[in-house]
């Protein structure tokens, strides 16, 4: 583990990832690791609507909340230690988190453990990023459902 100087935690904001954040700064803070926190706006949501003033707002709004929570990630980072640098970036958060993942040791992101069935029907990031990264994946599960 000696070599994990890079980890990049993914975060959507949301109190079911909180964990997977303060895992990984955990974690972070014992290798003596940088941490960049990425949020993904996810723009395969919008892809058939046509691009009229309601869909730019809620695209604005999505923007405020990643940037709040990678914020969020840093400032707590700070407050351990960890120096983070907060990512944004839009496009299809499974895409972007395995490209990302390249320049990474190591990837940890949370998951809500759902059941196989409804993974069946509307897949699971955590399981993708983990099948397809090129460097180590951490999933961690959520205590909250």
């Amino acid at each position: 583990m000696d070599d994990i100087k890079r980890i990049l935690i993914a975060t959507d904001g949301s109190e079911y990832t909180r964990e997977a954040v303060t895992y990984g700064l955990w974690l972070a803070k014992r290798l003596d690791a940088e941490v960049t926190a990425l949020y993904v706006i996810d723009q395969t949501s919008f892809v058939s609507y046509p691009m009229d003033s309601s869909i730019v707002s809620v695209f604005s709004l999505l923007e405020k909340e990643g940037k709040r929570a990678v914020e969020e990630v840093r400032e707590d980072g700070e407050s351990m230690g960890v120096k983070v640098t907060p990512m944004v970036l839009e496009g299809s958060p499974t895409r972007k988190i395995i490209e990302t993942s390249s320049d990474f040791d190591l990837v940890v992101l949370g998951t809500l453990g759902r059941s196989a069935i409804a993974k069946l029907f509307m897949g699971s990031v955590a399981e993708r990023v983990t099948r397809y990264a090129p460097c180590p994946v951490l999933v961690v599960r959520s205590k909250k459902r």
